[in-house]
């Protein structure tokens, strides 16, 4: 039996989120310098949306460029944001075929003007897709997603928008970069890292926690498949009891 025949289609995770670590580790390992690494990470992307697209996962939210990555030497920041552009470039056109919708979230302020238009472009050229959701997470971080939450909830509230006695979970989540996504179910972690790295902290809340030793440009298709297994072992109780759930 294959991977992915053990996949119980019925009980799918609906939001998959991935932090693609291991990039520069794996080309170190490979002899190679940080920006190999990556390149060859580019194909992780394109292997691991094939599989959510087939499996029919509604939502795969990659970690692509944290706000803390413009902390490193700027000739890896320059070699990520050039890689960024030539693969939307060259698989933007396939990712459409597929019935994928693109979706950037971040802070767009720090990219360069052609980094934007290329993201622009790409969402554009998909936006009325039916298939996959695709988010990427580009200049994020959980802590900034949350700081641009509160100064919108506080203007409005100063204008009169919104009173005190409206905020609640909901919607303190409309007021972020994820409005409209469900939280993720799944939170995949690659190249044996155990922490999550400011991403998506309050939309984790509730997520099932995968990691593995696995660099990110040898996590392909099969790896996804059992991160999805090892998922659908998982009994989800959201603070309730076994009992409770059976």
């Amino acid at each position: 039996m294959t991977h992915i025949d053990q996949i119980d289609k019925k009980r799918l995770p609906r939001h998959v989120a991935i932090i693609m670590d291991g990039n520069g580790r794996w080309a170190k390992q490979h002899g190679h310098d940080r920006v190999f690494g990556h390149q060859n990470g580019v194909d992780s992307v394109d292997k691991v949306t094939e599989a959510a697209a087939e499996l029919g996962i509604e939502y795969l939210t990659l970690y692509a460029f944290s706000t803390e990555n413009w902390n490193r030497p700027k000739a890896e920041v320059d070699a990520l944001m050039e890689i960024l552009s030539s693969a939307l470039k060259h698989n933007i056109e396939k990712i459409s075929r597929n019935n994928v919708r693109l979706i950037v979230i971040g802070d767009w302020s720090r990219l360069s003007e052609k980094t934007c238009v290329n993201l622009h472009d790409a969402m554009k050229l998909t936006e009325k897709n039916t298939g996959l959701k695709l988010v990427l997470a580009i200049s994020y971080s959980s802590r900034w997603e949350i700081i641009e939450a509160v100064k919108h909830i506080a203007t409005d509230t100063k204008e009169g928008k919104i009173s005190t006695a409206d905020i609640n979970d909901e919607l303190f989540a409309n007021y972020l970069s994820t409005k409209g996504i469900p939280d993720p179910d799944l939170l995949i972690r690659t190249s044996g890292e155990y922490r999550i790295s400011n991403f998506l902290m309050w939309q984790l809340s509730y997520s099932e926690l995968y990691f593995t030793d696995i660099c990110w440009p040898d996590f392909k298709k099969e790896q996804f498949y059992d991160a999805i297994i090892d998922y659908q072992k998982r009994e989800r109780r959201f603070g309730k009891t076994s009992e409770q759930l059976s």
